[in-house]
């Protein structure tokens, strides 16, 4: 058998390996059409590459490939490509730092080893796609990962923290889970000063560090939904409910989940809980929505949408103005 034979069969070995979490030898000869013997010698090959592959004895044992030191090649399909590709584009304007630049030599290296065909199709898409995403606001990815240890290990976390007047101070929190918006990261943990469950923006936080305090975790609510919440709602100092003649998913298509909260309600209508600090532009954006609506409240917002439809009609008819 050729060296290049010999080449190509390891590299199938190995993924094979990648696409099971264990295989018998028997089953991996049969997949590559050679004798045990030949699939331990390829084994063997491979661990001399530096790639761990465990192996079992006795009755359901076989072989499976470890964490190691070595990223093993990664084959994908033509799908997996074109979609890694343009997630790597997308990414590169991420909101996380260092993240952009590591994108961009991912995508350099995968852009190296694609088919000539797909680098065309991949560039095609690139060349006709702009997003109108703005950047959001780029997090340490130190604190990042700080964050995400603590709430692996249940330890409590300490910070000093940046709130909306611009005063600091340090907080001690056991957190639970980080929520990323697309333009925003946020932590949702329990305030130890406070004794409640509490929503913190990470550009705010600094010199964050890990303590060796464990804490045992607590029944809390869903994190996403807790912060969708908190960041829909609470920074405002005007909340509405308003009844919409249509289907959740359709107003859910039209409302970011932080800039409002939509509730199921009875058969074609839903709810939209948003929050703004100008009963004017809260009227004007819930109008603009396109749905028959029954402002819940507060009061203030059905005079606000009043006064919105009188200046409308003015504008629409000078003759209806009052004299």
């Amino acid at each position: 058998m050729t060296v290049e034979a010999t080449t190509e069969r390891v590299l199938r070995l190995l993924v094979l390996l990648q696409q099971r979490p264990s295989w018998t030898a028997a089953g991996l000869a049969a997949e590559l059409g050679v004798t045990d013997r030949s699939v331990r010698r390829d084994v063997e090959r491979l661990r001399s590459l530096g790639y761990p592959v465990h192996a079992t004895a006795g009755v359901g044992g076989g072989y499976q490939l470890g964490a190691g030191t070595r990223l093993p090649p990664l084959l994908l399909d033509d799908e997996e490509a074109i979609a890694t590709a343009v997630s790597l584009r997308m990414a590169s304007g991420g909101t996380v730092a260092g993240a952009g630049e590591a994108a961009l030599r991912a995508l350099t290296k995968l852009d190296q080893v694609m088919p000539p065909r797909l680098r065309a199709e991949v560039r095609a898409v690139h060349g006709a796609t702009d997003t109108l995403v703005g950047h959001g606001v780029e997090i340490d990815a130190e604190l990042l990962v700080t964050l995400a240890r603590a709430c692996r290990d249940a330890v409590r976390v300490r910070f000093r923290y940046t709130d909306r007047d611009g005063g600091e101070r340090e907080r001690t929190v056991e957190p639970v889970r980080m929520v990323a918006t697309g333009r925003r990261w946020y932590l949702m943990a329990w305030d130890v000063d406070r004794d409640d469950w509490r929503t913190f923006r990470l550009d705010r936080m600094h010199d964050a560090a890990a303590t060796t305090w464990r804490f045992r975790q607590r029944d809390h609510p869903d994190p996403a939904t807790y912060v969708q919440r908190s960041v829909a709602e609470t920074p405002y100092p005007h909340l509405a409910r308003v009844r919409l003649h249509a289907h959740a998913d359709q107003v859910r298509q039209l409302i970011p989940p932080q800039a409002g909260r939509v509730e199921d309600d009875r058969d074609g209508w839903c709810v939209l809980v948003i929050g703004g600090v100008n009963l004017d532009w809260m009227a004007m954006h819930i109008a603009r929505l396109g749905f028959e609506a029954e402002v819940l409240a507060p009061p203030e917002l059905r005079e606000a949408a009043a006064q919105l439809a009188r200046r409308l009609a003015a504008l629409a008819d000078p003759g209806s103005r009052a004299t």
